[in-house]
């Protein structure tokens, strides 16, 4: 009969069998001899980072052949949808001639200048006052029915006061880029300065360290990751209000580029100005990511 039925098969403990067995081995002394757990097997469907790698290659070139396709087979006007191809041609020309009184490269500068000055007034005013509302309360409480209320209002409202105060100016764009990026700044610093380790906090006191110190070396320290995060979010927020403010109150930039090209009906520079102000962003983002990558190197060491 055994012979038949074969060798005995091992059973599989499960949870309470094995539970019962620790509680058996207690109570004999008999030492109990504790297993590894078993590896899970890799998730089904889990690529590599080059398998990754090449479908976002894969979903980047079908985007751009479809668009192609588009483009040949005229269901829809060369002059209303220029190909890929064209663009890139467009582009090209752009670099080396002006178009609206200035090239690509010019009206990229303009831009960046108006980006930089009003997301850098917004990181100077956001992030201090962020970290000290995070440690006085009586400032809380001021600011925040005046913020919460503020920050619901679009960028791109503020453009008709930006026009009727400073006109085609620089200060029309900064004070809109302004009013997209400060609200992440600020959002990010507090929550940084609330989420501080108490111990540190209290560490600083019992060695006599004042509230403004305290702001000073401990809480900006701590608050270091989340105010870089912030300032990825309110990149973006500033580069997308740029561009707004540039439709209607300037006369430079790639935004104000694309409404001449609109206005003279030339598809391809405004979609040119539209890849460039894609890759201009994605390059923002790069740079301010390699930011919060070290800031995060930082803190672990």
């Amino acid at each position: 009969m055994a012979a038949v039925m074969g060798p005995p098969q091992p059973t599989r403990m499960t949870a309470s069998t094995e539970a019962a067995a620790s509680a058996v081995a207690a109570s004999t002394g008999t030492p109990r001899v504790v297993r590894p757990p078993a590896r899970s097997p890799q998730r089904a469907g889990r690529s590599s980072p080059r398998g990754l790698l090449l479908l976002s290659a894969t979903g980047i070139v079908l985007f751009f052949c479809i668009w192609q396709g588009l483009a040949w087979s005229g269901w829809i006007q060369p002059r209303y949808l220029p190909g890929p191809l064209t663009v890139v041609e467009t582009l090209g020309h752009l670099a080396t001639t002006p178009y609206s009184g200035a090239t690509l490269w010019g009206h990229l500068g303009a831009s960046l200048v108006r980006f930089g000055v009003g997301f850098a007034l917004a990181a100077a005013v956001g992030i201090p006052l962020g970290l000290l509302m995070g440690w006085y309360r009586w400032l809380d409480n001021i600011v925040h029915p005046f913020f919460e209320a503020l920050r619901f209002v679009a960028p791109i409202a503020w453009v008709p006061f930006a026009g009727l105060w400073f006109g085609t100016g620089i200060g029309g764009p900064t004070l809109v880029i302004f009013s997209g990026a400060f609200a992440p700044c600020l959002i990010n610093a507090y929550r940084g300065a609330k989420y501080v380790d108490r111990r540190l906090i209290e560490a600083a006191r019992t060695l006599g360290a004042s509230g403004p110190r305290i702001v000073l070396e401990v809480l900006l320290p701590a608050s270091v990751p989340a105010i870089v995060a912030g300032l990825r979010i309110s990149a973006g927020i500033g580069w997308q209000s740029l561009i707004g403010a540039e439709l209607i109150v300037v006369a430079s930039g790639i935004g104000y580029m694309m409404v001449q090209a609109q206005l003279n009906v030339e598809t391809p520079i405004v979609m040119a100005g539209m890849v460039a102000i894609g890759v201009v962003g994605v390059l923002i983002d790069f740079l301010l990511r390699l930011l919060e990558a070290a800031a995060q190197r930082h803190r672990r060491h």
